[in-house]
């Protein structure tokens, strides 16, 4: 329904614009030249060519960040490997700790030992 209605109203815009600008122009494109051409075409054309450099750039943009953002993930998952490295380490120091400090005899118990 809503894709309806806003044909409706392009539809209506187009038809305005044909209207009222129908004379007929020149359009120059470097060396070519292309004669007798509606004005509402050349408006047209213009403002579909200004959505596709628009939609253009907005692509740029989007792969853009997208590729620094996984760049900036896999940062943060070398990171987090890191700090479980680290935690093993340190539990490993904490029990090499107490069995020093309560003798070689003991062992000291930890069920959450890795």
């Amino acid at each position: 329904m809503l894709a309806l209605i806003l044909l409706l109203v392009i539809g209506s815009l187009l038809v305005y614009i044909s209207q009222f600008n129908f004379m007929l122009v020149s359009v120059n494109l470097g060396f070519y030249t292309f004669s007798d051409i509606p004005l509402f075409y050349v408006i047209i054309a213009s403002v579909l060519f200004g959505l596709v450099i628009s939609y253009v750039v907005y692509l740029i943009h989007s792969i853009s960040t997208t590729l620094t953002l996984r760049g900036k993930d896999k940062k943060i998952k070398e990171n987090k490997d890191e700090v479980l490295e680290l935690t093993k380490r340190v539990h490993q120091s904490e029990l090499e700790n107490e069995k020093l400090r309560h003798g070689e005899g003991e062992k000291p118990q930890d069920p959450n030992a890795l």
